[in-house]
């Protein structure tokens, strides 16, 4: 499975981490890798400075490191999540992904 770049693919995202109960903020500051993880508030903090391609490519990299109780989340989310799970990371591969 691949995707465009694409606001609508971050929204998409951004859903998914939300129905996990992990919160996304984008903000400043002195991130070696672009973003920071803080485990037990279940938050993640993205540079803000990234553009739409750099945050979805972030919040790629970060899933398979977040704990996600599939059970959570709805149907359609838990085939996408299941998607996303099955493909490398690979932040070149671009094509369609919007649902």
């Amino acid at each position: 499975m691949s995707f465009k770049y694409t606001p609508n693919t971050l929204k998409k995202l951004e859903e998914l981490y939300e129905e996990a109960r992990y919160i996304i903020r984008y903000e400043k500051g002195n991130f070696n890798s672009g973003y920071c993880i803080l485990e037990e508030r279940r938050v993640v903090v993205i540079n803000k400075f990234f553009s739409i391609e750099g945050r979805i490519n972030a919040l790629l990299e970060i899933l398979p490191t977040i704990k996600v109780k599939e059970e959570e989340l709805s149907g359609e989310m838990l085939k996408w999540y299941n998607q996303l799970k099955a493909e490398p990371s690979d932040p070149s591969l671009q094509t369609k992904m919007d649902m």
